[in-house]
């Protein structure tokens, strides 16, 4: 069977907008995930880390899941954050879910546990083995305490025709390369980290899947396109008109650098699930600056 990633491009980590009382706002929800899709972005990943999923009960993740498939309707692909740290729980929910109109699972390495090297590959092996559709690894020590090492995500992908890619966000720039030159064919590398996905592009990964993507689509989406056709002036261009949000966003922890962006653009109000808080006063008025002041 032929590997094929089907989550190439720009990415989407899709927020979950809040109302006053704390519920969802769909409407909010529906209004950013058409604005996504009608601006070019090449995928959507729904009940990501950017979503404040493990702030969601099991009934609001599946009122989201179908509220961005009837928006979609088929438009984008549409990759789902299906991940938790007990191996058993993952495979009962990909056996039991309904996971009609997604076209792959992300799967975080487990956290907290903080398994050995060995467990992570048996993790993931377990997971693919009974996923109906196909795998996104995702290494992100920062948020799990462990880091996927690119010996085993290469041993993963080698031995799993479906895990097609990973979103790696460990910054670990030695890493990542080593992994897009050893890869199997068809397996392939997402950026998990907006700040270096210039960089990333430029030594082989294929995409990524962005979170200030949310408040400038086209924009950003412009300069992973433009890096990925070699057309690295405009994309560094791009990349460096991004410099001042990058920080901004990760100034307070994600996602309320990103929530605090869609308040000022008016796309989304400023309200989180503890225990996330907004942004600071002064991330705040430094990210209405540099709206103001962006040009893409």
């Amino acid at each position: 069977m032929e590997r094929v990633n089907p989550f190439r491009g720009l990415g989407i980590a899709l927020v979950t907008p809040f109302n006053e009382d704390g519920s969802i706002d769909f409407t909010s929800l529906e209004k950013l995930t058409n604005d996504q899709i009608e601006n070019g972005i090449d995928f959507l990943c729904v009940l990501g880390t950017t979503a404040e999923t493990p702030c969601l009960t099991a009934k609001e993740k599946r009122a989201v899941m179908d509220c961005v498939l009837k928006v979609n309707n088929n438009r984008v692909p549409l990759l789902l954050g299906a991940g938790g740290n007990c191996t058993a729980n993952v495979v009962e929910y990909l056996k039991n879910e309904d996971l009609n109109g997604f076209e792959g699972v992300l799967i975080v390495a487990p956290f907290y546990n903080k398994p050995s090297q060995e467990g992570l590959y048996q993790h993931f092996v377990t997971v693919a083995k009974n996923s109906p559709v196909p795998v996104v690894l995702y290494n992100v020590p920062g948020r799990t305490g462990v880091n996927i090492e690119a010996a085993t995500t290469l041993r993963i992908a080698n031995e799993c025709p479906n895990v097609v890619a990973i979103k790696e966000a460990s910054g670990k720039i030695g890493q990542i390369e080593d992994i897009v030159e050893n890869a199997p064919k068809g397996f392939e590398v997402l950026s998990g980290d907006d700040a270096i996905t210039f960089e990333l592009l430029t030594i082989g990964a294929k995409g990524v899947i962005s979170v200030i993507g949310n408040a400038y689509p086209k924009e950003f989406g412009c300069m992973v396109h433009s890096a990925i056709q070699a057309d690295y002036t405009t994309a560094l261009k791009l990349h460096r008109s991004f410099s001042a949000a990058y920080k901004l966003l990760s100034a307070d922890g994600n996602p309320a650098g990103i929530k605090s962006l869609l308040a000022v653009q008016k796309k989304a109000a400023n309200i989180l699930r503890l225990p996330i808080v907004p942004a600071r006063k002064q991330t705040y008025e430094a990210l209405e600056d540099f709206v103001c002041k962006f040009q893409g």
